[in-house]
């Protein structure tokens, strides 16, 4: 296959320069409505960028989970996040920003009936939801019995692309579904499929061009280039844990193996009538522990 001209979308420089910059505004409009339903007078028009939230010690771990944060003329605020690897407790993280960007509305002696929705949208390179065959899901607070969505100001949406089924840009009925395929395998795309793809959808052709590699700076290139080392960083240590948590878990299987037939050793010897001193230089266990078998119906 030849090489595409286009990057990857999942990549977190590429992410946040099509979606969170102002150049490229109506891209992120156009994906908000799209992803979630919003037509006639629900569309959201205009969005205005908002500082995104950053916990320090997250952020030290450079595990920043909010990528865009902005809001819409009626003042609901729009949590966007990519989220490249499976980190643990993802789901608690979007909850809690999700509370922050709420409670942050509200200045000392403001009236709670002003705060505004909040929506998270989080598009994952990995399976957030295992038991989940959907690969999107919405996530609304409801009243168990009665299922009624009494509580309206919260609202999650999670895009798992390895569950995305298709891999043809001619099986792609849908805008939502052009979307996911062009997080999924935009840098794989092909002049030829990407004319396919696009249609009527001018938006989506935006998005694409603003992945194509011929338009960027070399210092823009260079950006995408460390975000990508950075990952691959981050799965070597991951990996390396992994390697170290294994040959530790064998050691102690060995240890607790070589332990177990120390002391059935140890108990025939006793039944033998055999010394507490010899059966220690035969078994290597301590006086005191054969004493304690001794003392045990063995």
């Amino acid at each position: 296959m030849a090489l595409s001209k286009f990057l990857d979308a999942r990549n977190d420089y590429a992410f946040k320069r099509i979606f969170g910059t102002e150049k490229n505004k109506d891209i992120l409009i156009h994906f908000l409505n799209d992803i979630l339903g919003f037509t006639g007078l629900a569309a959201i028009h205009d969005v205005e960028f908002l500082a995104t939230i950053l916990d320090p010690e997250i952020a030290a771990k450079k595990q920043s989970i909010v990528d865009v944060l902005c809001k819409d003329s009626q003042g609901s605020r729009y949590i966007i996040e990519m989220q490249f690897t499976k980190t643990k407790g993802f789901e608690k993280r979007a909850q809690y920003y999700a509370a922050k960007a709420y409670s942050s509305q509200a200045d000392q002696g403001d009236d709670y009936h002003n705060l505004k929705e909040i929506i998270f949208i989080a598009v994952a390179d990995c399976i957030i939801f295992p038991d989940k065959s959907e690969y999107k899901s919405k996530h609304t607070i409801r009243d168990e019995d009665t299922n009624e969505h009494d509580l309206k100001d919260f609202y999650f949406i999670f895009i798992e692309l390895p569950k995305f089924p298709k891999t043809k840009e001619d099986q792609l009925s849908s805008i939502v579904e052009k979307w996911v395929y062009f997080f999924k395998y935009a840098d794989e795309i092909s002049e030829e499929e990407l004319e396919k793809i696009i249609g009527s959808d001018l938006i989506i052709k935006k998005a694409y061009e603003e992945l194509n590699r011929f338009n960027w700076s070399e210092k823009e290139f260079i950006a995408y280039e460390q975000e990508i080392k950075r990952i691959l960083d981050e799965q070597a240590v991951l990996a390396q844990k992994l390697d170290d948590a294994t040959a530790k878990g064998i050691l102690i299987g060995h240890e607790k193996g070589r332990k177990e037939r120390e002391i059935e050793v140890a108990k025939n010897l006793l039944k033998a009538g055999v010394s507490i001193d010899i059966i220690a230089q035969t078994t290597g266990l301590t006086a005191n522990e054969i004493k304690d078998l001794s003392s045990l119906d063995v």
